[in-house]
C-alpha cells in the first residue's frame, strides 16, 4: 500500500516547488486533479465559504476532518489539511488533531500560531510547545505525515519579519517537517524567511505576490507554493460580476466565459482509480 505521507513529502524540494492547490469541495479537487496538481489541500477559508462563514476560527475540527475525508476520498492526491490553530490553544489538541488527521487518510496538516478568532499570536513558548507537541504525534504514526508549522502572526501583524524567523526557526527545531510564513511584507522578506530555513518552506501566492513566477519562487528557494483560499475567491469573483451583471444591467453574455470548458470531462479524469 502506498504511504501517502511519503509521496508527499518528496514533493517537498527546496528550488523546485510545486503547486499545492487549495480546493473546497469534490468537484474543484477533482478538476485540479484532472488538470495535473501533483497534490492538493483545503482551505479553512474555502471551506468556510461553502458552510455560509467568514474565514477565521468559525469551523470546528468535525467539521474540518468531515470536509478533509471528503476531498481525501475524491481524488488518488496527497491532501494536506489546513487546520487552522489546531482546534485547541494547548499542545495536546495541537498532537490530537494530527492523530485524527493521519486517521482519515490526510498526508499532513498545517497548524498556524494565530489565538483564534483574535488575529493575536501565542505566546512563543507556547507556539512553540505546540508544535513540538503536534510533531511528537506525527512521528508516533505508522505512516509518514508532513507537518507544516506556521508563523502566521506575521499576516495578522502581530509580529514582524524577524520575529516570523525566530519562531519558524525554533518550530523546525520543534520537528515541524515544513515552515511557512504566510504573505510577509514584501518579496524581499520572504526571500529572508526562506533564507534563514533548512527545512522545506511554502510561500503563499496571493496579494502582492502573484506578479512572481514559479520561476521567481525557484530562486528563492522554496519548496511549495499554495494559493490558500485564492482561487475560491476568484472563482466567487465570476459568480458576483456574472450575477451582477444579470441582476443590475440585464445582459447575459459574461455566461459565456464558461462555453467550452469541459468540466464532466476533467471531473472523470481526476476522480479516484484504485
Amino acid at each position: 500500500m502506498t504511504d501517502i505521507g511519503a509521496t508527499f513529502r518528496a514533493l517537498h524540494q527546496p528550488g523546485n516547488p510545486f503547486l499545492l492547490a487549495n480546493v473546497w469541495d469534490i468537484g474543484s479537487a477533482r478538476m485540479l486533479a484532472g488538470m495535473g496538481a501533483q497534490a492538493i489541500a483545503t482551505s479553512s477559508a474555502a471551506h468556510a465559504f461553502t458552510m455560509g462563514r467568514p474565514d477565521g476560527g468559525t469551523l470546528t475540527r468535525d467539521e474540518a476532518l468531515a470536509h478533509a475525508q471528503d476531498i481525501v476520498a475524491a481524488t488518488d492526491l496527497p491532501v494536506q489539511g489546513d487546520f487552522e490553530n489546531g482546534f485547541g490553544d494547548d499542545p495536546d489538541t495541537c498532537a490530537e488533531t494530527v492523530r485524527q488527521a493521519a486517521e482519515i487518510g490526510l498526508a499532513g496538516i498545517c497548524i498556524e500560531d494565530i489565538i483564534l478568532p483574535s488575529d493575536d499570536a501565542y505566546d512563543f513558548d507556547l507556539a512553540v510547545e505546540r508544535i513540538k507537541a503536534a510533531a511528537s504525534a506525527a512521528r508516533a504514526l505508522p505512516n509518514d505525515f508532513v507537518l507544516t508549522a506556521r508563523a502566521d502572526g506575521i499576516m495578522t501583524r502581530a509580529y514582524d519579519c524577524d520575529e516570523a524567523i525566530g519562531r519558524l526557526q525554533a518550530f523546525e527545531a520543534a520537528g515541524a517537517d515544513c515552515l511557512y510564513a504566510p504573505m510577509a511584507r514584501s518579496v524581499e522578506d520572504t526571500a529572508k524567511i526562506v533564507a534563514a530555513l533548512t527545512k522545506p518552506v511554502n510561500v503563499l501566492v496571493a496579494g502582492r505576490f502573484v506578479d512572481l513566477s514559479r520561476a521567481d519562487f525557484a530562486k528563492m528557494g522554496a519548496a511549495r507554493l499554495s494559493v490558500g483560499a485564492a482561487l475560491a475567491r476568484v472563482t466567487h469573483r465570476a459568480i458576483y460580476d456574472t450575477a451582477a451583471q444579470m441582476l443590475n444591467d440585464g445582459h447575459h453574455d459574461l455566461l459565456a466565459k464558461g462555453t467550452g470548458l469541459d468540466v464532466d470531462a476533467l471531473l472523470l479524469k481526476g476522480a479516484r482509480q484504485t
